[in-house]
């Protein structure tokens, strides 16, 4: 996943950072929230009825999007795409950590670490000095 963003407009919540489209970012929200529901983990079994439940649209939630404000809105979002869009790239991102001994998946603070790491790698691509390019020009 790619993370394209502008600094002097950051926007207040990390998952418009993240996510490129609105119904990403509330379904990585939503998932999220339902983690934090059940103490920062779900179960892998958990984490499929979680994704069942959107894909038949039977997840309903008040989300707090301005046109949704105090309004309970039921959703829905195909199961491949959660997984595909939602949940691999939370995971690669280190949002989401997953314990294959316990089958749990956990809320993980390992993409601050590695947001620090990219920082640290352009600090390095800064300081380098000026590589020599052979480049030429077609007439």
């Amino acid at each position: 996943m790619v993370i394209l963003f502008d600094r002097f407009h950051l926007p207040e919540d990390i998952f418009e950072v993240i996510f490129a489209t609105k119904q990403q970012k509330i379904v990585g929200k939503l998932l999220i929230c339902e983690m934090k529901e059940h103490s920062g983990e779900l179960t892998k079994s958990e984490m499929s009825l979680f994704a069942t439940r959107l894909h038949e649209g039977k997840l309903i939630a008040e989300i707090d999007e301005p046109e949704f404000k105090g309004k309970v809105v039921k959703l829905s979002y195909n199961k491949r795409q959660f997984y595909d869009r939602i949940l691999t790239p939370m995971k690669s991102m280190g949002m989401v950590d997953y314990d294959m001994y316990d089958r749990k998946y956990r809320i993980s603070k390992n993409f601050k670490k590695s947001m620090f790491e990219v920082g640290i790698m352009w600090d390095r691509e800064a300081d380098k000095p000026a590589q020599k390019l052979n480049i030429k020009i077609k007439k």
